[in-house]
């Protein structure tokens, strides 16, 4: 979005305009609404303007729920900001901390501002972008004074409090409010250099894609996985009283509305590997990371599958919130004739391809297979110190 489509957008006009188109739901309708709008003799700046958050309040459903239908948006704001249940955990995590201000420096379009502000903390929002700023201001202006905006460096914004929390979140994509790409660590806005020191000296979360190479996290913070509904969404270094004695490792683990978290003071030592149980557990995405696989084994009872696989497998009947766990049916070759004789003899029809250890394209293998059974069940493919194996399980 440029400024001209924003100043044309923030208007009664274009503001009414926009409750009334309602949700824009496909490329079709895009084409539908402008070329309607431009017949009725709206600008082009705000039919662009328009059009462009009635489809982006739809695709922000997903992270905002009925909040998105009141919010303003940049795509590329919108494809960084937090999940509005995650980012309201940041805000207990402040709260129980004592944090009653917090700096949120580099805030986006402002999902974890509106968190915080939600829960009752003093937020001071910056951005260095002015339409992302702009579009903050808007997002957060039912707080009134309790959430300030402007537009800043976040280098030049850190306040003279060092009592005052501070949340971060470096830009991790190209400069730009639509088409951006992703890019290398050490090009990150603000450097994580100048978080790291941040860190050092006050309460700092700084939040950070799950998939950064661990060798940079400094040794002195706490280092939480958030995974939710199954996808590991990042990675929130901690620091100062907002991190918790004796933890530097965490996995948090959000699933049908409800939290689960696994601590540990530093990576847990894995177990030993064993021949296939009954039972194989996949670890959440976040244990992994956190490389907190041990402590999810040992509370299962369990054993690796091998020693370079996040397999788990055991005889105990135990799942937890940290793992999917499967029965396992039956054990074959990784062969595809192998499969389809299974397949055919147990009327399997649906079946949920996983794999991990084996170059396979599970959309591609599947085509290799005969499905025309009442029945659904999994197919792990995976390797085993015995050889490449398929696994027929069913979801405990």
């Amino acid at each position: 979005m440029e400024m001209s489509e924003l100043t044309a957008l923030l208007t009664r006009e274009g503001l009414t305009l926009l409750d009334e188109l309602g949700p824009v739901t496909s490329a079709a309708e895009v084409a539908r609404a402008v070329s309607r709008l431009r017949a009725a003799g709206h600008s082009p700046d705000l039919v662009s303007a328009v059009v462009g958050q009635a489809r982006l309040r739809v695709k922000a459903q997903p992270k905002f729920g009925e909040f998105a239908e009141r919010m303003l948006f940049t795509r590329a704001g919108l494809e960084q900001a937090t999940r509005l249940p995650i980012a309201t955990l940041h805000a207990v995590r402040l709260r129980q901390a004592g944090i009653t201000a917090v700096a949120d420096l580099g805030c986006g379009i402002g999902g974890d501002s509106l968190a915080f502000a939600g829960a009752g903390i003093r937020v001071d929002a910056v951005d260095a972008d002015e339409v992302t700023a702009a579009i903050a201001a808007y997002n957060l202006s039912v707080f009134g004074d309790e959430a300030r905006v402007r537009q800043a460096f976040a280098e030049e914004a850190l306040p003279d409090d060092p009592a005052v929390a501070v949340w971060l979140d470096p830009a991790r994509r190209t400069a730009g409010h639509s088409e951006t790409r992703r890019v290398a660590a050490s090009d990150y806005s603000p450097s994580l250099d100048w978080a790291f020191d941040v860190a050092a000296s006050r309460p700092t979360g700084i939040k950070l894609g799950p998939g950064l190479d661990r060798d940079l996290i400094p040794a002195d913070v706490e280092a939480q996985w958030v995974s939710d509904a199954g996808s590991v969404v990042e990675l929130v270094l901690w620091s100062g009283a907002l991190s918790r004695e004796g933890v530097r490792r965490a996995a948090l683990v959000v699933r049908d509305g409800e939290v689960h978290e696994l601590t540990a003071p530093a990576d847990a030592d894995d177990v030993e590997v064993r021949e296939l149980g009954a039972f194989v557990h996949e670890p959440d995405g976040a244990v992994i990371r956190a490389r907190l696989i041990g402590e999810a084994a040992r509370m299962l009872d369990a054993g690796m599958l091998d020693p370079q696989i996040a397999y788990l497998t055991g005889d105990a009947a135990l799942t937890s919130p940290f793992v999917q766990s499967f029965r396992v049916r039956e054990v074959l070759s990784a062969h595809p004739k192998a499969i389809n004789q299974a397949l055919r003899a147990n009327d399997i029809g649906r079946l949920e391809i996983k794999k991990r250890g084996m170059d396979i394209d599970p959309a591609s293998f599947r085509r290799k297979l005969t499905l025309k059974g009442s029945q659904a069940t999994t197919l792990i493919l995976t390797r085993t110190p015995s050889g490449r194996v398929a696994i027929l399980a069913d979801r405990v």
